[in-house]
């Protein structure tokens, strides 16, 4: 399943009192497929997310990426840019103060709405969800990997994963025995946001608890998958972690994932 046709549209999740906005791309052709929610990094539902949801359904899968700060910041996004060679100092203590303001309760209660919008599409499969995230992301797909309805993990470089989870006690790290579904998690050894200890850790408890995983560590830096579509954004060559071999055999074992498990 490679490069298949799909159609893109922007939607609206409910929960509760709440309109999620979200990004959603799934295949044209009739069928019923697994599905994957796709969570941001600090700078929303920006151009890297919808390619990075885009490339999911072109691989048979319904993909829809939520807007995580619909609460705090509705509509923002910030791109990486060749101007500043990277995100503007303004988009990034923007995305700084917005990423400070989640909640956990409200990370979970977003998860779940998606879940649920998912579970009415009429081209999902039944138990067959999974979830991918990057940065941020990467801690929130850390989270819904504890929901029961999430059978398949990708977790990229999620900072905080040891010592915080969001406004709550208990670090997310404590939840890691709740995992039902398969979880992989990515790493960079040259990574300055999530040290070799944070990783380390995070694969003690996964090996403690025997949830079925797999740990890769590659030598890069934070958010090495960011370069991974240089070819349509050339400019993206600029950016300060891209590392042409880790973002495509990172990507091999992210298909090989969700093949197994959707």
């Amino acid at each position: 399943m490679t490069n298949i046709k799909i159609k893109t549209t922007k939607v609206k999740i409910p929960n509760n009192d709440l309109e999620i906005d979200a990004y959603l791309a799934q295949p044209a052709s009739p069928g019923t497929f697994g599905a994957v929610i796709v969570f941001q990094e600090i700078f929303g539902v920006n151009s890297n997310i919808r390619d990075i949801t885009e490339l999911i359904a072109q691989q048979g899968y319904v993909a829809i990426a939520p807007a995580m700060y619909q609460r705090i910041a509705p509509g923002f996004e910030a791109d990486f840019s060749a101007e500043d060679v990277g995100f503007s100092p303004e988009a990034y203590q923007l995305g700084l103060q917005y990423y400070q303001q989640v909640k956990y309760q409200e990370i979970i209660s977003d998860i779940q709405a998606t879940i649920s919008y998912l579970k009415i599409l009429p081209n999902v499969k039944d138990n067959a969800i999974g979830a991918i995230g990057f940065c941020f992301g990467g801690h929130v797909a850390y989270i819904a990997a504890t929901l029961s309805d999430i059978k398949a993990t990708a977790s990229f470089y999620g900072g905080g994963i040891t010592t915080s989870s969001y406004g709550e006690d208990t670090p997310t790290i404590n939840r890691t025995s709740e995992i039902k579904g398969t979880i992989y998690t990515f790493f960079g050894t040259r990574d300055t946001l999530v040290s070799q200890e944070d990783n380390e850790q995070i694969e003690a408890e996964l090996n403690k608890h025997q949830i079925n995983h797999r740990v890769f560590r590659y030598d890069a830096g934070h958010g090495f998958f960011a370069g991974f579509f240089v070819d349509q954004h050339p400019f993206l060559a600029q950016h300060p972690s891209y590392n042409p071999q880790a973002a495509p055999d990172a990507w091999q074992h992210v298909l090989e994932l969700f093949q197994n498990n959707l």
